[in-house]
């Protein structure tokens, strides 16, 4: 938090303030947004969470895309998310400014409402583009896929919670760092990621590979992906960002997960991490 304060503060000595901040609940812990919203709207920027992650989670006794503390929240729908319809995202606001902007967004800047159209209606087939929007609607299938999913995601997220837990008692005495929560967090564990301590990851994703058990590395940092670089960034840019990403391992997490699974995943790990003693 200090560090953001500390980019803030310079951002508007130099008068070069960004018009909005996006903040991420990666792999479903939500942050500190009620410290961010207190930073943020000193300089009136607009708030924007991406709960892609964390939807089911909570923030201080609320849930993640209530919008208390920030103008919009953005959600995925991608079929490894809390929930799935297929594909698809939504985006969150109790601002109707923004509602009113994110509905012609969706619709091609299409609008059937008189009061947003100029001049006279021609009837009540009348319509005009007010916006150059997209199309970014959910097919009725994908909604209806959705609304089912969004039934079950309250047993979705305590499952994920309860596996979590699990890891959290079994591999406490292992070289990792373990994810945690701070008190005013319930993460929907999206992701269950470790750091390892002393071990190369290599030599240990391919080993866990090789018993069966599929790892995987959340994620290589934006800045370092060749897009970014032709634009400036380089590597050293984000040391923790940097740090974390060469450290990582994802661990298999998912609802329908097995206590044998989930057993086999700790064993596997446990022999490996001791075979290979740093």
């Amino acid at each position: 938090m200090v560090a953001l304060e500390q980019k803030l503060q310079l951002a508007a000595q130099q008068k070069k303030l960004p018009k909005a901040l996006i903040v991420v609940h990666f792999a479903g812990l939500s942050c500190d947004m009620q410290s961010i919203h207190k930073l943020t709207s000193t300089y009136n920027i607009v708030l924007i969470e991406d709960a892609a992650h964390a939807l089911g989670g909570d923030y201080v006794g609320r849930k993640i895309g209530c919008c208390e503390y920030s103008d919009l929240t953005v959600l995925s729908f991608h079929p490894v998310k809390s929930i799935t319809t297929a594909e698809g995202g939504a985006v969150l606001t109790n601002n109707s400014a923004y509602f009113t902007k994110l509905q012609l967004f969706a619709k091609h800047g299409v609008t059937r409402d008189p009061a947003l159209m100029q001049g006279e209606s021609d009837g009540p087939w009348y319509y005009q583009q007010v916006e150059l929007g997209y199309n970014y609607r959910l097919s009725d299938l994908h909604a209806a896929l959705g609304i089912t999913q969004l039934q079950k995601l309250d047993q979705f997220v305590a499952k994920r919670r309860m596996l979590a837990a699990r890891y959290k008692q079994q591999l406490a005495d292992l070289p990792l760092t373990l994810p945690c929560e701070e008190s005013y967090q319930d993460s929907a564990w999206h992701l269950y990621m470790v750091e390892l301590n002393q071990h190369d990851r290599l030599a240990v994703y391919k080993h866990l590979h090789e018993l069966g058990i599929g790892v995987n590395v959340h994620y290589i940092p934006i800045h370092l992906q060749p897009y970014y670089q032709a634009l400036g960034f380089k590597a050293g840019d984000f040391p923790v960002a940097e740090h974390f990403y060469h450290h990582a391992l994802t661990l298999p997490l998912f609802p329908s997960m097995t206590e044998e699974q989930q057993a086999q995943v700790i064993s596997s790990l446990r022999q490996v991490l001791l075979e290979r003693r740093a």
